[in-house]
């Protein structure tokens, strides 16, 4: 037997290694597929596999490579990676050497998502001052999601085991997909009409592509005029959308929503145990203290002495009634003495000496007003000079061609001045 001809499995290998090395097209491939298997090496390699609906290829990207990268990769991820196909001798498995990768699709979605967001936070969409708070003790919650599925079925039976006095409303809507933003807003809208205490709305988690209706527009101003408080569940805890920041409050998850608006009832039921003993203490001290108070006002020396307390009484009215009588008597002698005084006064023994005296005190006073009245020397002649119903006092008051008025005893003359001249006290006049 020939055994030549037989290649041993490393001689194949290594050929076929040599092979793929020297294939000008598997030098640098664009592969797109979904993450699986995802580790990451303490030296910082990352070792996966790329998959599809078909296959499946092991891929490896060195740490060198993988601090470019500006997302963490991880199981699930969709991703677009450049690098080179080769064979992994040991294994005899061909793999890819990643180096470069990007998040499919996530470009463009991660550009529309922040700038919407910086547009709606613009606008005061998020500001703290609008959230409402959510009620402690909630009866009535509306739930936003799809009518099946994990989401639904953790937030009832959280609800149901936590707190089973709570009624819950279910909106169905539809979660993922084109025409979700629209049914998603019109829900939202409908609930707000039940007079509901709060809303959860969100679904299960999935890619960014399912999540993006929750990013939508139309989605995050519904949630910011609905009038009910409204809980953002979407995705999971790692997954941010802009309706958890629209949202009075945002869960990490579904589930994690439903524990946050209702309370545990074993929690209640701890708490009003709690408010029965504080309860039963308070009341049990409020009694204590007043028995005490009973007791103090039952040995005080008032109620065992009343008769005491009332010629205390007694002889404190006696010392009022004897200060009045005093005061008034006081008063009475003062206004007798006043009165006693004013009869003995000038003005009803001798009222007519105060007449005469009156009398004489009123003829001075008008023969002074007389002789100090300027009009009287109108009487011997004179004539007082005025100019615009002002007295005229001294020549440089007037001028040429002013009319100057002259007050006489029996009326006035009107003139105009022709010359002002000034002379002697003998010899003064004035042309007019």
């Amino acid at each position: 037997m020939n055994q030549s001809k037989y290649l041993t499995i490393g001689a194949l290998t290594k050929y076929l290694k040599y092979k793929f090395d020297h294939d000008e097209h598997l030098q640098k491939v664009y592969l797109k597929g979904e993450i699986s298997n995802f580790k990451e090496h303490q030296t910082g390699h990352m070792y996966f596999s790329l998959k599809d609906e078909q296959s499946k290829i092991n891929a490896i990207m060195f740490a060198s490579s993988a601090k470019k990268l500006n997302f963490h990769p991880k199981n699930g991820d969709k991703v677009l990676v450049t690098g080179r196909v080769t064979v992994y001798e040991i294994t005899g498995s061909y793999q890819i050497y990643v180096e470069d990768m990007e998040e499919d699709g996530i470009g463009n979605l991660y550009i529309a998502f922040e700038k919407l967001k910086k547009e709606l936070a613009k606008e005061g969409l998020f500001d703290q001052k609008y959230k409402k708070p959510i009620p402690k003790i909630p009866t009535k919650i509306g739930i936003i999601t799809a009518p099946v599925g994990a989401a639904i079925k953790d937030i009832l039976s959280t609800i149901h085991r936590r707190f089973p006095l709570c009624e819950t409303y279910l909106f169905p809507c539809l979660v993922q997909g084109e025409f979700a933003k629209e049914d998603i807003a019109k829900k939202i809208k409908q609930a707000d009409q039940f007079h509901l205490d709060c809303l959860i709305v969100g679904r299960g988690g999935g890619s960014i592509e399912d999540l993006w209706p929750f990013n939508e527009e139309i989605v995050a101003r519904a949630i910011f005029a609905c009038q009910t408080p409204i809980v953002s569940a979407v995705g999971h805890e790692i997954d941010f959308t802009i309706a958890d920041f629209v949202a009075d409050l945002r869960a990490p998850t579904p589930t994690g929503a439903a524990e946050m608006v209702v309370p545990n009832r074993l929690d209640l039921q701890k708490m009003l145990y709690q408010y029965q003993i504080r309860l039963q203490e308070s009341i049990l001290k409020k009694i204590h203290i007043q028995k005490i108070k009973l007791d103090t006002l039952a040995n005080s020396f008032v109620l065992k002495n009343p008769s005491f307390q009332y010629e205390t009484k007694k002889q404190y009215i006696d010392t009022l009634m004897e200060t009045l009588r005093k005061d008034i008597s006081y008063r009475l002698d003062m206004t007798k003495n006043k009165w006693d005084h004013i009869k003995e006064s000038v003005i009803f023994k001798t009222p007519e000496v105060l007449y005469q005296k009156s009398q004489e005190q009123l003829k001075t006073a008008l023969v002074k007003l007389h002789l100090l009245n300027p009009l009287n020397v109108l009487e011997r002649g004179y004539a007082i000079p005025y100019m615009e119903n002002k007295i005229i006092t001294n020549l440089q008051e007037v001028k040429k061609g002013d009319l100057v008025s002259f007050q006489m005893q029996e009326g006035k003359i009107l003139s105009k001045v022709v010359e002002v001249k000034e002379e002697t006290y003998d010899e003064t006049r004035t042309n007019l």
